[in-house]
């Protein structure tokens, strides 16, 4: 029988549709890409993006040159600009303001491959260490309250057809809604129970052991219990932080990371992804109503989302998920995988 799983947090409910069970070979995923002809992202085209705002280089050599290991240059369409004033203002009965901020891309590695399991721990580290000091660096300009950290891998997942791995942040002047939900949840579950959700969350799932995916290093991975998609899988620290960018252990994140996508990418034939990092909001001053406990209450994390099946009427109109494939039985296949 299905059922009606209710997320911990934003009190969302999902339909788990377990009569329309789907084992992995029972997902087709359309992929009508174009083969590219050349990639504007490898070492040697420097010169085909916009001026890099940072970038891991070799020793003598000069910025927007080769000789570099990872990238940071503007979007080449940029959702957000630093340039301008904030100008919010009203437009009869609507706010608007307008959208100052950072769109920034992540160029992984100077080598031509797609897939984050297809660099090495080190490199992933690198990856890491690099939202961690962009992060800190946009958290200067106060106008910026956010920063959301994403990648898209694959067309379906709304990556462009060149296949060299990337990622991409948005700084942004509000704070999303998505996060905004969780802070809420979280504050409320703190007030009550005078614990971390989260932390309670990953208490939870090392007891039960049915949805962990990868459990070293000081974090864990786990597909929720009322996952919106199937195969959907969150990583977090184990020790509780609400702050993405104070990460003192990149090295660990990134060897669970390569386990995971490598899981994913093995048992599901490559499939199209998007993963985001959700942390806590920029925080520099207290005023009325300023939410004193975020440190304790949130916990941020990594959400993985494989595009397997898509959204509809139904989910449109209601806010409800359907995932057709209960995360027990799609952590136990992941976890059945052994070769990466």
């Amino acid at each position: 029988m299905p059922q009606l799983r209710k997320d911990p947090i934003i009190g969302r409910w999902v339909i788990i549709a377990t009569e329309r069970g789907k084992r992995p070979h029972d997902f087709v995923i359309a992929n009508d890409a174009p083969l590219e002809t050349h990639c504007p992202f490898c070492e040697g085209n420097e010169k085909e993006t916009p001026p890099e705002i940072y970038a891991i280089r070799r020793e003598n050599t000069a910025a927007n040159t080769p000789g570099w290991d990872l990238r940071v240059v503007p979007n080449m369409m940029p959702l957000m600009q630093l340039e301008g004033e904030m100008g919010r203002r009203g437009q009869g009965m609507f706010d608007l303001m307008n959208a100052i901020g950072a769109h920034e891309l992540i160029i992984e590695t100077n080598k031509h491959v797609a897939n984050i399991t297809e660099l090495d721990v080190d490199q992933i580290a690198c990856v890491f260490d690099t939202y961690i000091m962009r992060i800190k660096d946009l958290e200067k300009d106060t106008r910026i309250k956010y920063a959301l950290i994403f990648k898209n891998y694959g067309v379906v997942a709304g990556a462009s057809p060149i296949r060299h791995s990337r990622s991409q942040l948005i700084a942004l002047p509000v704070n999303p809604k998505r996060v905004k939900e969780e802070l809420v949840g979280c504050k409320r579950y703190y007030e009550y129970k005078e614990r971390c959700l989260f932390c309670d969350m990953i208490r939870h799932e090392i007891n039960a052991k049915v949805r962990i995916i990868a459990h070293s290093d000081g974090f864990i991975a786990f597909m929720p219990y009322a996952s919106r998609f199937p195969f959907e899988i969150w990583v977090l620290p184990q020790e509780h932080s609400c702050d993405f960018h104070s990460l003192n252990n990149s090295k660990g994140l990134a060897r669970v990371m390569k386990t995971v996508m490598g899981k994913l990418s093995v048992g599901l034939n490559d499939p199209p992804y998007n993963y985001l990092i959700h942390t806590a909001p920029f925080r520099r001053k207290t005023s009325v109503g300023y939410w004193k406990t975020i440190d304790y209450d949130y916990h941020w994390h990594i959400e993985i989302t494989p595009r397997l099946t898509k959204v509809a009427g139904f989910e449109l109109g209601s806010g409800f998920y359907i995932n057709p494939t209960p995360p027990e039985d799609a952590a136990k296949f992941l976890n059945e995988i052994k070769e990466l």
